[in-house]
């Protein structure tokens, strides 16, 4: 199993080159020029010539593309041309608010989209399944952005005053302030070192912070902003994964030890659970880790409509902008995460399945 996980690591190499080398390039076919999108229009030739000189934007593409990936072998992501700070330290700031939207999300659509993939496959061809199906349809092509301004309507407004009224935006009420936990239990790691950073970078994310430092009314707070936005952002992954349980259960039922089973007098949900479901977890893991990928590097409309202030809001206003160090960044981070989720479902189909881990 060691030798499987550092030759996929190996292999994963090439991929985050070709990603990165993918992600130089189109960067700067977006049409635009950064320094009169930094400058404004009016910005004179003198002074885009001393801006692209300061940022090594003179210099020829392959020379620009070589200096970026030594730069990225030593853990420098480069700096900002917006915000004038290290892209390292944006992502400190903004990773954790897309991570703590995204498991939201994930675990939205795991909850919700599980039983009603089962129970869809159990009850085949009834009125169960059509119902299921067509929502699932629905939610796969609903526009994210229509329904998290639907959402921000309905709870915010129409059900203002109401016990159902929940925030529209933002990620704590005025006011609210929160203590890194690490403060609080009085630890004071040395700021910039690896554990600072991972302490921080935790921190940040509110809920976890509100439960580790036992803040119940922060927890509260955080929670209620966090409703809508990850059930926005959940509607397309909960529909794969009910589509997909539904039909990995459906090829699962038919097999022939399950009619053994059944025949063998054993209660249906014995068979169902332990028998069926079990053995339809093999593509369902597939599913569940490739939508937490594409959670982490698709929520810029949900983040956009929210007003939070994640990964995908800075992606965009980078690209906006012709910030080629956020763009180039944060693409390369999600791609990693990506590379490290897939090495992680192939590593659980050895558990999942015995069958792969003899071989």
């Amino acid at each position: 199993m060691t030798t499987y996980i550092l030759r996929r690591l190996l292999l994963s190499i090439p991929v985050l080159f070709g990603i990165l080398f993918a992600t130089f390039t189109l960067a700067r076919l977006i049409p635009g020029d950064p320094c009169r999108a930094m400058l404004g229009e009016k910005a004179t030739n003198v002074v885009c010539d001393e801006f692209n000189h300061r940022h090594g934007l003179d210099k020829p593409i392959p020379i620009q593309f070589g200096v970026y990936v030594n730069e990225i072998a030593h853990g420098d992501f480069g700096n900002s041309f917006r915000y004038s700070k290290p892209i390292t330290e944006l992502l400190m700031e903004r990773l954790p608010i897309t991570v703590e939207l995204s498991f939201a999300a994930l675990l939205i659509s795991i909850f919700i989209g599980i039983p009603l993939g089962v129970i869809s496959a159990v009850r085949h061809n009834s009125w169960v399944d059509v119902v299921t199906m067509m929502w699932a349809n629905v939610g796969v092509s609903m526009p994210v952005f229509w329904l998290g301004l639907m959402l921000a309507y309905i709870f915010a407004l129409a059900l203002k005053d109401t016990p159902f009224q929940l925030p529209p935006s933002g990620r704590l009420s005025p006011g609210l302030i929160t203590i890194p936990f690490f403060e609080t239990w009085g630890l004071e790691p040395t700021k910039g070192t690896f554990i600072y950073n991972i302490s921080d970078f935790f921190s940040r994310m509110n809920i976890l912070n509100a439960v580790l430092t036992g803040n119940w009314v922060v927890f509260k707070d955080a929670f209620t902003h966090l409703i809508l936005p990850a059930f926005a952002l959940s509607t397309i992954p909960m529909a794969l994964i009910a589509r997909m349980t539904r039909s990995a259960m459906l090829e699962v039922l038919g097999q022939d030890y399950i009619r053994t089973a059944r025949a063998k007098g054993l209660d249906r949900r014995s068979v169902i659970f332990k028998h069926a479901f079990r053995n339809a977890l093999l593509p369902l893991a597939t599913v569940i880790g490739l939508s937490l990928g594409g959670l982490l590097g698709g929520a810029v409309l949900t983040e956009t409509v929210f007003n939070l202030s994640g990964v995908g809001r800075i992606l965009y206003d980078g690209i906006t902008a012709r910030d080629y160090g956020i763009v180039q960044g944060f693409t390369v981070v999600i791609a990693m995460f990506f590379v490290l989720l897939n090495l992680i479902v192939d590593v659980s189909y050895a558990y999942l399945d015995p069958r792969i881990r003899l071989n």
